[in-house]
């Protein structure tokens, strides 16, 4: 009995130690990735915009990421990165557009409000990208960047490349920027309201909205663009 607890008891600690080794290997990948694409868009800036993906804005209950990536985004703004900032997201989780939200509190920041925009159609992360960056391209932006942290950006960096090409990446380099004890400031999130809002987890299955992290609707849209143009080319028979 002796031999099988010390057995438990020496597997436990292997398995914790190969989590812990994990867990550091990964963030020091992260880590050094958004460094790299850091240091590769100084060399390429300004960017015409930059997109924003959304966070649940929940007043005071609001996470850190939404903060950090607001932040991050002044910081690009502030030193010359980019011109402009697409926030980008629908009322998902909570009742508030995220990208109003968000654009409402980088304007408190004190970010130019004509250099900010708000896309509120996506719900997941795909669709952020992907109709921030037509939203761009509609707007005459040309040199486009998705900033948001590294771990989404490095999610995303397959999906951008084949549905929104030349979209760069400036993932958040968490030793340039201090957010634990800058709050986000109280602001007036009336306009960004959605009436009748319905959550995604009562619209949508878990499986559903896998999905559409996975980027379902973007690929729906883009093979029907498709066959919708290919049917164009086809001529009429007389």
């Amino acid at each position: 009995m002796r031999n099988i607890l010390k057995s438990l008891l020496r597997a436990f600690i292997y398995v914790h130690v190969f989590l812990a080794l994990s867990l550091l290997l990964t963030h020091c990948s992260f880590s050094h990735y958004a460094k790299k694409s850091y240091e590769k868009a100084a060399v390429e800036k300004p960017f015409d915009v930059i997109i924003v993906p959304g966070v649940p804005y929940e007043k005071e209950n609001t996470t850190q990421v939404m903060k950090m990536r607001i932040y991050w985004a002044k910081l690009l703004y502030d030193s010359g990165f980019t011109k402009n900032i697409i926030f980008s997201g629908s009322a998902v989780y909570s009742p508030y557009v995220e990208s109003i939200a968000m654009r409402i509190i980088a304007d408190t920041l004190g970010i130019p409000a004509e250099h900010m925009f708000s896309e509120t159609t996506a719900e997941h992360s795909t669709e952020n990208v992907y109709y921030s960056w037509k939203m761009a391209k509609e707007l005459g932006f040309e040199k486009i960047a998705l900033a948001t942290d590294p771990f989404q950006s490095r999610l995303l960096r397959s999906f951008t490349k084949k549905y929104c090409p030349g979209v760069k990446a400036i993932p958040v380099v968490f030793d340039r920027i201090q957010i634990d004890d800058a709050p986000l400031p109280v602001i007036d999130a009336s306009s960004a309201l959605q009436e009748g809002f319905v959550s995604i987890k009562k619209r949508e299955s878990f499986w559903q909205r896998f999905s559409g992290t996975l980027g379902k609707r973007v690929k729906q849209e883009v093979k029907a663009k498709k066959k919708e143009e290919k049917n164009k080319k086809v001529p009429v028979a007389n």
